[in-house]
């Protein structure tokens, strides 16, 4: 547990978790994830003996909400009043929609972040008490209000702490370009997320308190983080709006919108976890849904059948898994993706197309800056590697990320 400040403390697990001492009891904001909930309870007792008072959830993600089990279980043994949790009313919502989509968020979530072994929970600590826009709470002479926003989620709470000057972001904030294009989640909200980062802004804070990564002190940098954030945002969303407004495609804004290269050149909005490339096409599905303007796709032929028909037209598989190769060659890695995945459509069993589209999704991988697009590329390597060597794509996935740093949900 560190030090950041009198009366505040923090955890710093993958999902940060913040701890405030009173004489009543903790105010603890986040409560990370499963792998860490022993040892946040030990961290949290070495700086207090206090019982948990109230904790938030910043939002619904899993390595935000479950580290409450531990403190559950010592105020039951102690015979303590049971620690509210507060957060904001989708929460809710979002953990019964975690239990009807369990199968498919462990599978999506292997291949984000290459983690063969991911199970999806099954249970989870619901909120004792939910709010709607904000609510104010008091804990001794803790005074923390609490606001409702929706960016990388629709459930997310900002903690103001205004007499310490202190700010808890949750996720507004990572130290990386903002979350707001995931490709295998669902919608998130740029426009909206902006509008609050420059909310935050203006407050005066001199502590923030992100959800991940260190805190920023200094209310001047502060402001400058979160405003060239907030700038980033709004720049991918006002241009992809304003070409869907004149009649153009997905493939049209995909292919000209672009965010501007000294924002992604700070060390706090590097494309490392998300890219702008994926938040455009987040801004599309929020307004035109998912119809992407070419008529062929509105009722499309399924795609093996139409690698078939291209590989009959250019003289088979292999012909397809050779134009891969020059393309690949030619540094042409988006095209020959296309050809390298129509290969191995036309013919799954085709060795030579397998070993193709490894060595090109292979380089696209090496190529990538974002977690999101690593994990992707990297798994449909393993997908191939498996058949190439016979093995399964849970043996190939271990293989890979052999002594890779840890992941998360």
């Amino acid at each position: 547990m560190h030090y950041i400040a009198e009366g505040a403390y923090m955890w710093p697990a993958f999902g940060n978790v913040y701890v405030f001492p009173t004489n009543t009891g903790l105010f603890v904001y986040d409560t990370g994830d499963r792998r860490t909930a022993e040892d946040l309870f030990a961290a949290t007792r070495h700086i207090s003996e206090q019982p948990v008072h109230t904790a938030v959830y910043s939002h619904g993600h899993v390595d935000h909400v479950f580290g409450m089990d531990p403190f559950d279980t010592e105020a039951r043994e102690r015979g303590w009043t049971r620690p509210t949790v507060l957060a904001h009313e989708n929460v809710i919502s979002r953990f019964d929609r975690y239990k009807k989509t369990r199968g498919y968020n462990g599978i999506i979530n292997q291949r984000q972040f290459q983690a063969p072994n991911l199970m999806w929970p099954a249970e989870y600590r619901y909120p004792d008490v939910t709010f709607t826009d904000q609510t104010d709470l008091t804990v001794d002479d803790l005074q923390v209000q609490l606001h409702h926003a929706r960016g990388e989620t629709d459930d997310a709470t900002i903690a103001w702490i205004p007499d310490r000057k202190i700010l808890c972001c949750g996720d507004f904030f990572i130290w990386a370009s903002p979350n707001a294009g995931n490709p295998q989640k669902v919608q998130r909200f740029a426009h909206e997320w902006a509008r609050t980062l420059r909310w935050m802004a203006d407050l005066g804070a001199e502590i923030l308190l992100p959800g991940h990564g260190l805190p920023v002190l200094g209310a001047d940098r502060i402001r400058t983080t979160l405003t060239d954030a907030a700038e980033l945002l709004e720049i991918l969303h006002g241009r992809t709006l304003e070409m869907m407004n004149a009649g153009a495609t997905l493939d049209e804004v995909v292919h000209s919108v672009t965010a501007p290269a000294e924002l992604l050149r700070k060390p706090y909005l590097a494309p490392s976890y998300d890219e702008p490339e994926f938040v455009i096409r987040n801004v599309w599905r929020l307004y035109g849904g998912w119809y992407d303007g070419n008529p062929a796709n509105l009722k499309s032929a399924p795609r093996a059948d139409l690698a078939r028909e291209i590989a009959d037209l250019g003289g088979g598989a292999a012909q397809l898994a050779e134009r891969a190769r020059a393309l690949l060659a030619r540094g042409e890695h988006r095209l020959a993706g296309h050809f390298a995945q129509m290969a191995t459509d036309a013919d799954p069993q085709n060795r030579d197309s397998h070993q193709v589209r490894v060595d090109v999704f292979g380089q696209l991988e090496q190529g990538a800056t974002s977690t999101m697009a690593k994990g992707v590329y990297g798994w449909a390597v393993a997908e191939s590697r498996a058949f190439l060597d016979g093995s399964d794509h849970a043996t190939e996935l271990k293989a890979k990320t052999a002594g890779r740093a840890r992941w998360a949900f």
